[in-house]
């Protein structure tokens, strides 16, 4: 499932081509049919994103909602654009570029006070300029659930996925196993600022990097990483290889769902 700067950046892309242009807008697909109809030929006023969430704008109490879930892919082009296929849930084709959404958990027509529900159910995003951590720690400090779980609820924290909850806890030594009341403030503090720098940069390079200059393949001497998901990480998709910096084994195991990477010399025991 995409993290959240990927849905920031999404937004973003969708700004770049569409905004203040009025768009025509299809169901090839047909499920999503009657929204189509209702945005149809209309501006595209406003692009959001809060955590895994993209909203789409047109006009006063009209929203498109896309969560991409496991499977959703959007796909960008030019004009003219090229005859979809069934596959497509929603085009959008202007002037100048089209854009093609496939396969999403949720593509939904929704009211402002609907938008706001969805906004009332998740946590501060790192990415929202105007969301900060305290909100997150007063239900973090009060949890006897792991460190690691906490980070991947979304009505705690929006936007973080797998890949940042290993990296950030690995860059800050905290073991993903220490329950949420017993990290401290000054640790929540900086992992949360770490957050909102690590995911920006996500959102610019459009890929995960969360290795520090010092430890790139470049500055060690070793080869670079080689994944589908790109980037330089520390432990993440790792396991049963050596930490860059100590030499421990990459330790995974399931979590919440969803495997965790750790490394246990850099992120020792707390009383496991």
């Amino acid at each position: 499932m995409p993290e959240g700067h990927t849905i920031h950046r999404l937004a973003a892309d969708y700004g770049e081509r569409f905004l203040g242009r009025t768009v025509r807008a299809t169901s090839p697909q047909g499920k999503f049919s009657d929204g189509a109809a209702l945005v149809d030929n209309q501006v595209l006023s406003r692009t959001e994103a809060h955590g895994k969430h993209l909203f789409l704008g047109f006009g006063p109490d009209r929203w498109v909602h896309i969560h991409l879930g496991l499977f959703g892919k959007l796909g960008f082009g030019g004009a003219p654009a090229p005859p979809p296929t069934d596959t497509v849930r929603l085009r959008l084709a202007g002037p100048t570029a089209h854009a093609d959404l496939r396969g999403p958990t949720t593509c939904a027509l929704i009211t402002d006070a609907e938008k706001q529900a969805i906004h009332d159910r998740l946590g501060p995003d790192p990415l929202r300029p105007h969301d900060d951590g305290t909100r997150a720690w007063q239900r973090i400090s009060r949890s006897r659930t792991t460190i690691a779980a906490l980070l991947l609820d979304q009505k705690i924290i929006a936007g973080v996925g797998n890949v940042y909850r290993a990296e950030v806890l690995f860059r800050h030594g905290i073991d993903p196993y220490l329950p949420g009341r017993d990290l401290t403030r000054p640790q929540w503090d900086a992992v949360w600022a770490d957050l909102v720098f690590l995911m920006a940069e996500g959102v610019r390079h459009n890929r995960i990097d969360t290795v520090r200059p010092e430890h790139m393949p470049e500055a060690m001497g070793r080869p670079p990483r080689v994944d589908d998901h790109g980037g330089e990480v520390y432990v993440y998709r790792r396991a049963q290889q050596h930490c860059h910096i100590c030499g421990s084994e990459i330790r995974t195991a399931g979590l919440a769902a969803r495997n965790l990477f750790w490394c246990p010399g850099c992120q020792p025991t707390t009383g496991r």
